[in-house]
């Protein structure tokens, strides 16, 4: 089954990679192949980690990615800086290259790809928010320095609404010293959060907030949130069936995955969750942020099946022994919460 689930991501994964990179193919067919190479490549490596701790450290997605396709992506960025030299006035295949020296942990070009990109789409959110950190990540200590923060405050200003810019605008502010600065920027998002992100923006607040010599913050300075999704989200609960629980043994180790994949599509996740059985029962919000693969987004689909997995084994591949909650077909945006229930028995 998770060999046949690899070939699955691949096959689809390739087919995204072709679709998007097909105005190319006549007159770029060299960044065609390397685009086509590489899509499938980052997808999975991103998706070999997905849910564990270690996948927010870029070292991690670079092991990945040297361990399983170290030739094949060193072939596919060679063909695509030779492209890009050929012909530089193509923002997208610098941004792909940035995003590939990233996964591989060339931080330095990664930086250099991202600038390259902003050349010809200066005013791109994401593309600014990727220079930055790609900036801050080929600094020592993974600092923002003047330039990345400008960027981030230029993201900010484009799209108001934007989450990440926020947060780490507020990164760079506490790395300058500004604390009752960055104070300010994290409390401001804090209403946008759902409950569990929240609490942890709320830790980093106390934080600052005694760097700066300020009082802990009150009820009235830290307004209550819930997990409301929002407006590209999906809230979901996940529970234990009480039958289902009082006649099997669980493992204390076991985990749990929250999926969301396209209706009637590939197998693939486009927004995945890892947690512990413990944590059960579970209220969280799946959104673009949980996506495995850059090229497939929760918000960009108009329909998804949602599923919960009980994982013995803690693999994010599906196993014998794997208990899933029924599957539930959810059109979006979704008002109310989707609720999974594993061991229930499929109606």
């Amino acid at each position: 089954m998770g060999v046949l689930f690899h070939v699955l991501l691949a096959v689809a994964a390739l087919a995204v990679a072709a679709l998007v990179a097909a105005p190319l193919r006549k007159d770029s067919p060299r960044l065609f192949g390397a685009i086509v190479v590489m899509v499938p490549l980052l997808a999975f490596a991103l998706y070999r980690i997905i849910g564990t701790p270690a996948a927010l450290d870029p070292s991690a997605i670079a092991a990945a990615a040297s361990a399983q396709d170290a030739p094949s992506m060193e072939q596919a960025i060679t063909d695509l800086e030779a492209e890009l030299a050929r012909d530089p006035a193509q923002p997208e295949g610098w941004r792909l290259l940035g995003r590939a020296h990233a996964a591989l942990g060339n931080q330095a070009k990664a930086r250099d790809a991202f600038a390259a990109a902003l050349q010809h789409i200066p005013d791109d959110p994401e593309l600014l928010l990727e220079a930055a950190q790609a900036r801050a990540q080929a600094e020592a200590g993974n600092r923002f320095d003047d330039e990345a923060l400008a960027m981030l405050r230029k993201a900010l200003a484009v799209d108001p609404g934007n989450q990440r810019a926020q947060w780490f605008i507020g990164v760079a502010q506490r790395q300058r010293g500004e604390d009752a600065a960055a104070v300010a920027t994290w409390e401001a998002l804090l209403p946008a959060l759902d409950r569990e992100t929240a609490a942890a923006l709320r830790t980093q607040i106390s934080e600052a907030r005694e760097a700066a010599g300020m009082p802990p913050a009150t009820a009235a300075a830290t307004p209550s949130t819930d997990a409301t999704a929002p407006a590209s989200g999906l809230r979901v609960r996940v529970s234990l069936d009480p039958d289902f629980a009082a006649r099997v043994r669980l493992r204390g180790d076991a985990v749990v995955f929250v999926v969301a994949r396209a209706a009637g599509g590939p197998p693939m996740p486009v927004a995945a969750e890892r947690h512990a059985l413990q944590d059960l029962p579970l209220d969280i919000v799946l959104d673009d942020g949980d996506s495995p693969m850059p090229t497939a987004k929760l918000s960009s689909l108009k329909e998804v099946e949602v599923l919960a997995r009980l994982s013995a084994s803690g693999s994010a591949n599906r196993g014998e022994g794997d208990i899933e909650s029924p599957v539930v077909r959810v059109v979006l945006p979704a008002s109310a919460p989707v609720d999974l229930v594993i061991g229930k028995p499929a109606p």
